[in-house]
């Protein structure tokens, strides 16, 4: 078990170089390998870096490299244009897109004791350690899973295993690993290390993940005080060890805490990375923790056109809607279609405001009536950019029209809570 690179602090700022470089000496040191696997993320973490590391595996191994398979998890495979526009000049041939409802192999399983264990007892169930078989049998002498570490509503902090294990999981993983956070509460796990979910990832790793040659290329990404994003810590390792390094540096830059409640949050979602609420509501997770009762946040998505991106969630969002925690739970209790889809049982509950907040989407896709069905307020988009314009807004504290308004560019890259919700 190695650390091969560890370099970061939170005013630490890698050029591409620097990143280019400190990862060829890393990869050097692994000696020839003749079948490379990259694993990076897909568009949805554009800001990531990850697609200029891969790109830069590719230049170290040339040939060498024989796939990359972005880790969709149930995202839509990339189109050309997102693969160029994220992986730069590397060949369309090289990616392959995962189906995580057909594409995969269950390595192990996980037993319901287990599982039982880590959700308080609250749920019963095994846990199939499921990936693409590309990564099971694909015969590969190296396998890269590239990504970022920042806070996550599911599993506490994103990426290491979970990149592997859901983001190429298959359809039961990924639904029972989301439920189980879910279950378990969002406000107890976003921004720790340590929690339930990563537990069961640990457990799958160390038990049926081990005898694969899988290293980890994490980044830690942060602002700087002009608002650009800056690589603040690069790790490269095959343990544990990789992953914890790079978790509290994201901590220390990733994780904002408000001097006081938030009573009006906006936060504006880049039209190339976020097209469905599915992936946008990181808006209300990565919020909620410093939002005053009776707050409002306003969405302001210019790409959002749909609930869910894959077509039967989608269906699942509209049936069933943003209702809280019980109504959700009782879906899943009542009705099959939920219950044999707890991924989108847990998306609803991480969703909905429980009634505490007002949430107001102003998507750019999506009409009135199809907002308002799902449990939303909606609001005008080209009246809400009018008034709260993201190219005049500076991150943090506003004023706008003599009212306080918190202004957010992407919530993907941050977590922001007060202290009495910690």
């Amino acid at each position: 078990m190695s650390l091969y690179c560890a370099v970061g602090s939170i005013d630490t700022d890698l050029s591409s170089q620097q990143m280019q470089s400190l990862l060829g000496e890393s990869l050097a040191r692994f000696g020839a390998r003749n079948r490379v696997l990259a694993v990076p993320p897909d568009i949805t973490r554009l800001h990531s870096r990850a697609g200029e590391l891969t790109r830069y595996a590719w230049q170290h191994y040339g040939d060498k490299m024989q796939a990359v398979l972005p880790a969709l998890g149930t995202h839509v495979p990339m189109t050309p244009a997102q693969v160029a526009h994220m992986y730069g000049d590397m060949p369309l041939d090289l990616f392959r897109a995962h189906d995580w409802r057909n594409d995969i192999e269950t390595v192990g399983e996980v037993p319901a004791e287990f599982i039982h264990e880590q959700s308080e007892g609250k749920l019963n169930y095994t846990w199939p350690a499921q990936v693409n078989h590309l990564i099971s049998r694909g015969g590969f002498d190296l396998i890269l899973s590239i990504g970022q570490v920042v806070p996550h509503e599911v599993i506490g902090m994103a990426n290491y295993n979970k990149n592997i294990l859901v983001g190429t999981g298959g359809r039961e993983g990924i639904n029972r690993s989301h439920y189980l956070g879910a279950v378990y509460g969002m406000e107890r796990i976003m921004g720790r290390a340590d929690n339930p979910v990563r537990n069961v990832l640990n457990y799958a790793s160390d038990r049926f993940l081990r005898h694969l040659p899988i290293v980890y290329v994490l980044t830690v990404v942060g602002r700087r005080d002009d608002g650009v994003l800056a690589v603040r810590g690069l790790f490269i390792g095959d343990d544990f060890e990789c992953f914890h390094r790079a978790a509290e540096l994201s901590l220390k830059v990733n994780f904002e805490i408000v001097a006081e409640p938030i009573r009006r949050a906006v936060v504006y979602l880049d039209p190339d990375e976020f097209h469905s609420t599915w992936l946008g509501n990181k808006a209300i997770y990565r919020t909620r923790m410093a939002l005053a009762d009776n707050a409002e946040l306003i969405i302001l998505a210019p790409g959002v056109r749909e609930f869910g991106e894959d077509k039967t969630i989608d269906k699942l969002i509209r049936k069933y809607g943003y209702r809280g925690t019980q109504a959700t739970l009782a879906a899943v209790e009542a009705n099959s279609d939920i219950a044999g889809d707890l991924s989108a049982a847990a998306h609803l509950i991480h969703g909905s405001s429980e009634g505490r907040f007002r949430v107001v989407w102003c998507p750019g896709g999506l009409c009135k009536e199809e907002v308002e069905g799902v449990g939303y307020e909606y609001g005008d988009l080209n009246s809400m950019l009018k008034c709260y314009d993201p190219q005049r807004l500076a991150m943090g504290p506003n004023v706008v029209d003599g009212e306080d308004v918190f202004f957010i560019s992407n919530p993907g890259l941050g977590l922001w809570a007060h202290r009495s919700r910690l």
